[in-house]
């Protein structure tokens, strides 16, 4: 959300000042893997970080791992709880009953995490279903509930919780293909999240931040948008995000408005973010209400 003061953004620059030399696109991937311990990787270059981490990750495992801190957030009940943030979509009552934690020494860790700068707590922007007291649900909405979710502050310990610890023995025991081979599958998907979060301030950026007054990612009990932000005079900017090896075409635009359309959002204007560009089609579109950003665009976060 926008009161956390961009974040990100701050993250993003401190990266790149470190790692000014790499490419482009790999400095953004870097980013999305290392964002948060740059000063930690000082004596280390990275040439592409799928080598990168096949080679000075794993045999210098010890050393990475000194770089989580505090140390304790590796003991019980600490890790069960981040390792369930870093696996799923974030939703509170869902980490609770992955880590296998109650609601009191869930609330307890939680404000912990929160005050050690680990975690912060991305509020729902859901509508009640149930306006009034009176008002009758639908049998198979009553034990519906709206939850918050819980968000890694740095990118380097989403990573680390989600992709490294469940391989930690076999990595300590010099074993790394188990690691390296779900590295690789998963990638996407770990680097997909941060991206999201890198286009939020891009487009709080875009509009100078006076325009929006809430911006973040959205979802409720039918589904879930990457980005959705409300502007001063009530306007809905609705967002997608590809962050994938082809280019966004215009069925992706056609899909998001029907969804929209199904979810009962009446929306002013979309944008699409795209790794990898668009389409003749959609770049030769003329509709003012349609904004795209490709992944050069978020330079502007640097300056």
């Amino acid at each position: 959300m926008i009161k956390r003061g961009h974040l990100i953004k701050t993250l993003f620059k401190n990266f790149y000042h470190h790692f000014s030399y790499l490419k482009y696109e790999e400095f953004v991937e870097a980013f999305c893997l290392f964002g948060g311990v740059e000063e930690g990787l000082k004596e280390y270059y990275i040439d592409d970080c799928l080598s990168f981490i096949s080679t000075d990750f794993v045999e210098n495992f010890s050393s990475f791992e000194a770089l989580v801190s505090p140390s304790y957030l590796f003991e019980s009940p600490y890790c069960e709880l981040l390792q369930a943030v870093a696996q799923g979509d974030g939703k509170i009552q869902v980490v609770l009953n992955k880590a296998k934690l109650s609601a009191s020494v869930g609330e307890r860790l939680i404000k912990e995490l929160h005050a050690l700068n680990v975690l912060h707590i991305e509020l729902s922007r859901e509508t009640p279903l149930k306006i009034h007291p009176k008002q009758k649900l639908k049998r198979e909405y009553r034990s519906y509930k709206i939850q918050d979710k819980l968000r890694f502050n740095h990118p380097f310990l989403r990573f680390w919780f989600g992709f490294v610890e469940p391989y930690k023995k076999e990595l300590l025991s010099h074993k790394k293909e188990r690691f390296i081979q779900n590295f690789k599958q998963h990638q996407e998907r770990l680097t997909s999240l941060v991206y999201e979060q890198l286009c939020n301030d891009l487009l709080l950026q875009h509009f100078k931040d006076s325009a929006i007054i809430s911006s973040g990612s959205f979802w409720n009990i039918y589904t879930e948008f990457d980005i959705l932000a409300v502007t001063k005079d009530k306007k809905i900017i609705l967002g997608e995000c590809k962050y994938k090896e082809r280019k966004v075409c215009k069925n992706e635009l056609t899909k998001l408005k029907s969804k929209a359309i199904e979810s009962g959002l009446k929306v002013d204007m979309f944008v699409l973010f795209s790794k990898r560009g668009f389409s003749n089609e959609l770049l030769h579109l003329k509709d003012k209400n349609v904004l795209l950003f490709d992944l050069e665009d978020l330079k502007v976060l640097l300056q």
